[in-house]
């Protein structure tokens, strides 16, 4: 049986299917399955936090976007968008056992130095950092959360 690490946000009712010993969870925004990594458990609950909590709209919500960084392609766990296309919130989602460390806020400073978020959010599931950052200035500050989405 599935046994997930208990996180640092609320429990959501997910939807958790099982086939040949490999277990998946349901994605609401891509309306698919995915297959259950650590990392997953945590960008799931977030995602839903983000919805439930913080009253992000779903269609504004874009998960593991492609961005192209030193001519590598990589992608963004989750990226927030305003109604009129500009980007909110940058996130970068660690499995439980990943430490948030500089070298993580540095691996999100650079996608983000593609993006221009005005937010930058670091989580495993247990330690979230919010970094709201001044992209004229090229600096941040931290904050102890994100606001709701229409104060961003």
């Amino acid at each position: 049986m599935f046994t997930p690490t208990p996180l640092n946000l609320p429990p959501y009712p997910f939807k958790l299917t099982q086939k040949d010993n490999v277990y998946y969870i349901f994605d609401e925004l891509r309306k698919k399955h995915l297959v259950l990594t650590p990392e997953e458990w945590v960008r799931q609950h977030f995602i839903q936090d983000l919805i439930a909590s913080k009253k992000f709209p779903k269609t504004l919500i874009q998960i593991e976007g492609g961005l192209v960084l030193n001519q590598l392609q990589k992608r963004s766990d989750i990226l927030v968008y305003n109604t009129i296309g500009e980007k909110l919130v940058l996130v970068e989602c660690k499995a439980p056992k990943v430490k948030i460390t500089q070298a993580v806020f540095e691996q999100a400073a650079r996608y983000n130095s593609i993006h221009q978020a005005k937010w930058i959010v670091l989580t495993n599931g247990l330690q979230h950092v919010y970094a709201k950052m001044d992209l004229d200035k090229g600096s941040f500050t931290f904050s102890p959360e994100i606001p709701e989405y229409l104060s961003l």
